[in-house]
């Protein structure tokens, strides 16, 4: 029987703040959450692929961006947009899901499904 636990999808969608307190750890923590809590938690497995597909993506974003620095120096701009993505919409999903609404991560690639 699932069980509907918002506290529980608040504190996954943060843990992806985790790189910015401890310098890693924003996509680990939530696959663990969301590896161990998917079958559990009423959501837990679409927003978890959620927040994985969002984490993996602003991974290659930041990827993709280092070689454009020597470039065409465009690569900081994108690196300073993936760090305000990866900052503040972990931030507005918690909000959201804490106030019964759906999450929403643009630019992510579905990778999970």
């Amino acid at each position: 029987m699932r069980r509907k636990d918002n506290q529980l999808m608040v504190i996954t969608h943060l843990t992806q703040l985790s790189t910015f307190v401890i310098g890693f750890g924003s996509l680990i923590i939530p696959l663990i959450l969301w590896a161990s809590n998917k079958n559990d938690v009423y959501e837990m497995d679409d927003q978890g692929k959620q927040i994985i597909n969002f984490q993996i993506s602003m991974i290659i974003y930041a990827i993709v961006s280092i070689p454009l620095i020597f470039a065409f120096g465009l690569g900081i701009l994108t690196l300073i947009a993936v760090g305000i993505l990866s900052f503040v919409m972990p931030i507005v999903n918690a909000i959201k899901v804490s106030n019964g609404e759906e999450p929403n991560y643009p630019l992510s690639m579905q990778f999970l499904s």
